[in-house]
């Protein structure tokens, strides 16, 4: 196989002119980039991504965090970015850090040692002083991390102000939500939605705080379930909202004559349930491609039009509701 040096030599050039071409740095003449294409191409030369990435001090791989990657929320959001850094050149590391700290500083300064051009976080765990530190281009998705930080979200609290009222204008009078962990940036921006809806309504709310996990989740509704009687349920995710569903099943109470249940995110999983669940779309596709855009711009030493995005949510309503009161 080639080496930088065989096309140095066919090309009648030095190594370090080889180089300047290679990387697109430095001045060369027409002449010379003529005779080191024909080199490379007669040769075919092909360059190790690990030797440019340690002369340039940057690869093309770009590190994407994520939280929990059991959750269809992350795929779906990894896809999209996946697609745009493919199509740029750059290749896509994925990190799943299970919410722990550890795990994502192993990542960042793993990834941060081979040269990894930016890094997409979708996880906050980590302070942002450490991001801020690392002098690598950088976007946060769904979770901000620090107003310096470029970041791209939905816009949570209207959404679950809409999908809140849906339930409302649906018949329902004793609602229970289920907001996720809080202090969490989404999970606290749905809750404050759902109190934006129900403030100064004549209904009953419960809050109980669950994790976007379907196990927990359909454990404590299945206690709730026994304890009070509700008719509604704001959930701050598809996967609570699947796991809410299960506990009404098993308790025998139908899904939307005596319950309906709205969720959030739109993920595959919410039209793939039985019934389809009514859920608060975030448009995923276009939030992961509007990051990957972002990051690459950063990367490329351009400034952002825009540092800070919000995409309107949607409601979908399917049959976990009630279409009139």
């Amino acid at each position: 196989m080639a080496n930088i040096r065989d096309v140095a030599k066919a090309a009648g050039v030095s190594v370090a002119t080889v180089s300047r071409y290679l990387n697109n740095k430095g001045y060369i003449s027409e002449e010379a980039k003529r005779v080191i294409a024909k080199a490379v191409e007669e040769l075919n030369y092909q360059p190790s991504m690990i030797a440019r990435s340690l002369s340039t001090k940057q690869s093309t791989f770009i590190g994407l965090i994520v939280p929990d990657i059991v959750n269809p929320f992350f795929p779906e959001l990894a896809r999209a970015i996946e697609d745009v850094a493919l199509a740029y050149g750059y290749t896509l590391i994925l990190c799943n850090s299970d919410e722990d700290l550890e795990k994502e500083i192993n990542y960042v300064k793993t990834l941060q040692q081979k040269y990894v051009a930016g890094f997409i976080v979708a996880s906050n765990h980590v302070e942002a002083e450490h991001y801020m530190g690392l002098d690598i281009p950088i976007v946060a998705i769904d979770r901000r991390i620090h107003s310096s930080i470029p970041y791209i979200a939905t816009d949570n609290r209207e959404g679950a102000r809409i999908g809140t009222e849906h339930l409302l204008d649906s018949g329902c009078r004793n609602i229970l939500c289920m907001r996720g962990p809080s202090g969490l940036g989404p999970a606290d921006d749905r809750f404050a939605g759902f109190m934006d809806a129900v403030k100064g309504k004549n209904i009953e709310t419960h809050i109980i705080e669950c994790p976007f996990h379907f196990d927990i989740a359909e454990t404590m509704v299945k206690k709730i379930l026994q304890e009070v009687s509700i008719d509604g349920i704001f959930a701050s995710s598809d996967v609570t909202a699947a796991g809410a569903m299960k506990a009404a099943y098993s308790a025998g109470i139908h899904v939307p004559n005596q319950l309906q249940i709205v969720g959030y995110d739109g993920t595959m999983l919410a039209s793939q349930l039985t019934p389809g669940l009514t859920t608060v779309a975030q448009d995923l596709y276009r939030m992961g491609a509007m990051a990957a855009r972002m990051l690459i711009e950063l990367i490329k030493g351009q400034e952002l039009t825009e540092r800070e995005v919000l995409i309107p949510a949607e409601l979908l309503i399917r049959q976990t509701t009630r279409s009139e009161a």
